[in-house]
């Protein structure tokens, strides 16, 4: 089976998936939006429950979420950066999570399918947070889990349910990355960006020669 008509398929099973949950998103209904048989959709994957594992790996897979670079200079910008294209890839998927995370107690394994890739960008930012803190850029005191775990919640919230709870994020859309990473720099001790600490330190260098 050419990866043209499985691509297609699964591209079909997201769509009516995200509309209709498990139950409601027959192979019948696949197979007509793929416009396939029921045949090739069976050969193709073998079952439905198959099926849609497959398209929960290919759409929310732990390489399919942005990680954060290594780069130290300025953890502001980079998280930033980052936080917004998180949130463009929840956004993305936000149908499809909300299917299984309603179906969580019937399909607890699709739901878990569904957070690799934000798991994956979570223990990013974990990293991220160590560095800086080897560095001697951020409080080592800091309860980094519970910073990173309220972070991570805040972006699941605002990408799963601002359309449907818009007083909740009063922030708009282009401001709420540069918001929220304020708030989770502060709370693991990150005060400034690396660059203007550097032209600190060359300040205060350049103070001491002169005297």
């Amino acid at each position: 089976m050419s990866d043209e008509i499985r691509n297609r398929i699964i591209a079909a099973a997201a769509q009516v998936y995200s509309q209709l949950g498990f139950r409601g998103a027959t192979t019948r209904l696949i197979a007509n939006e793929a416009g396939v048989n029921e045949v090739t959709l069976f050969r193709t994957f073998g079952s439905k429950a198959d099926l849609l594992e497959a398209m929960l790996q290919s759409r929310m897979a732990a390489n399919s979420a942005p990680t954060i670079s290594g780069d130290l200079s300025d953890p502001a910008a980079e998280i930033t950066a980052w936080c917004a294209q998180l949130l463009e890839h929840l956004r993305g998927h936000s149908h499809i999570i909300r299917k299984t995370i309603a179906e969580a107690d019937e399909r607890p394994e699709a739901a878990c399918a569904a957070c690799e890739g934000s798991n994956s960008a979570s223990a990013s930012l974990v990293l991220y947070v160590e560095r800086l803190r080897n560095a001697g850029f951020a409080d080592p005191e800091a309860d980094v889990g519970t910073a990173v775990s309220m972070f991570m919640s805040a972006m699941f919230g605002d990408a799963l349910y601002r359309e449907i709870i818009p007083q909740a994020f009063p922030q708009p859309v282009a401001a709420a990355p540069a918001r929220y990473v304020q708030t989770f720099l502060r709370s693991v001790g990150v005060r400034a960006s690396l660059p203007d600490r550097s032209r600190q330190a060359k300040v205060a260098g350049t103070r001491r020669r002169s005297r």
